[in-house]
């Protein structure tokens, strides 16, 4: 308890941020796998399992653009706080009866957990520009990937997590754990957290939750179709193949998964050194056109090896750490790219933008995963990876070098 106070302020309020959101994507993860084999079980095709997560990402839409509103006139400490609060609600739904588990009900209680997830993320990226000196971008870039890599590696332990959950206790025997320890963090947070984190000084409109800056619309822009093309293969097409064609149970689709993720977010704690320190001082589009380029050959060369029936567990493998590393470079840029160019007094509307669009890209992806897979194959979701990727890449490099704004206090 002594070495905890004897930490600065930011270093400690960073620590809780970074926890809640560690817990937050641990039960998110868990519950995102345990809905996609649970209901695949159920007989669920692959467009109505992606149909379940629907409302979680329109409501992720919605929630990143007016949070970030709410986070600049409540303060960070609130919108996170509420996120989890409502994590704990929407699995508590889940707890009902197999019965009373229908197809509607879970699409509500998914919507909850969007509004959650995004809630969180935006406040967990938005506190760390408030805690690093705006002209420390190597410790402003550290921090961010550092904060982004752990997350979705722990993201991947909670997809390994649910796998084994649902074939230990059952999918409510799942929730019920998870909620009770979701609200264990909960109550600390609401103790611990400061209370005046990231509330703007003048209260803003309304109407400033839409974007001015060419910096940040081309930054979302380029976000929404980086992250259309993860999800678009990702999210319920490749799962659904991991079983269906290759016959593999929940313990190994889960694990395959969840090394996979955990991998990623342990590259994107990395990109600072792998992009170089240029990268944190030039901050142009440069940098993540070529990353993203390099990005876009996998998914086309994964398709092609489909196509051609090659050696097909081991090429989805081999596609798959490749594409960890890249689009995991990829994000940990974007992502210091926006903090960097946010405004430190409206920095939550900034950043809640541009996750309004991640979030929409998500959407894309989700949607697209489910009904181009039904219809046409993973080969088919793979080749609008790479054209998405393409499309991002030229986005991008229009981006001019970003300096940190110098209309806020604090900065010259």
């Amino acid at each position: 308890m002594q070495s905890w106070k004897q930490l600065p302020e930011s270093i400690r309020q960073y620590i809780i941020v970074t926890g809640n959101y560690w817990a937050f994507t641990l039960t998110d993860g868990a519950l995102r796998m345990l809905v996609v084999l649970h209901f695949h079980d159920l007989g669920y095709s692959p467009l109505q399992i992606a149909m379940l997560f629907l409302f979680y990402e329109i409501f992720g839409v919605v929630t990143n653009l007016i949070g970030g509103w709410l986070g600049a006139r409540l303060g960070l400490n609130r919108t996170m706080n509420i996120g989890l609060g409502l994590q704990i609600i929407a699995l508590s739904m889940l707890l009902v009866p197999a019965s009373a588990l229908s197809v509607v009900w879970v699409m509500a209680a998914q919507a909850l957990s969007g509004i959650a997830k995004d809630l969180n993320k935006m406040s967990a990226k938005s506190a760390i520009k408030l805690l690093v000196p705006d002209q420390d971008h190597g410790r402003l870039y550290t921090w961010v990937a550092l904060l982004t890599g752990s997350k979705n590696t722990l993201k991947g332990i909670g997809f390994f997590l649910g796998g084994g959950l649902l074939s230990l206790v059952g999918f409510r025997g799942a929730m019920l754990l998870m909620a009770a320890a979701l609200t264990l963090v909960w109550l600390f947070s609401l103790m611990t957290l400061g209370r005046d984190l990231g509330k703007a000084r003048d209260k803003p409109p309304f109407t400033a939750i839409l974007s001015k800056s060419r910096t940040i619309n081309i930054l979302s822009a380029a976000r929404l179709f980086l992250f259309g093309a993860r999800d678009v293969w990702f999210v319920v097409a490749l799962p659904v193949y991991l079983s269906m064609s290759l016959g593999w149970d929940h313990w190994t689709v889960g694990g395959y998964l969840a090394l996979w993720v955990i991998g990623y977010g342990l590259v994107q704690t990395l990109a600072p050194r792998l992009t170089g320190r240029s990268s944190a001082e030039r901050a142009d589009g440069q940098a993540p056109f070529l990353w993203a380029a390099l990005l876009a050959v996998v998914p086309a060369g994964i398709a092609l090896s489909l196509a051609a029936d090659f050696h097909v567990a081991a090429t989805l493998t081999l596609g798959l750490l490749v594409f960890g590393v890249l689009f995991a470079i990829n994000s940990s840029l974007h992502s210091f790219l926006i903090v960097k160019s946010a405004k430190r007094d409206e920095v939550s509307l900034d950043v809640g933008f541009y996750y309004m669009a991640n979030a929409m890209g998500r959407l894309i992806g989700t949607v697209l995963s489910g009904w181009l897979y039904q219809h046409s194959g993973l080969t088919a979701c793979l080749w609008v990876s790479a054209l998405f990727i393409a499309l991002s890449a030229v986005i991008v490099s229009r981006l001019d070098p970003i300096k940190v704004p110098g209309n806020v206090a604090g900065t010259s």
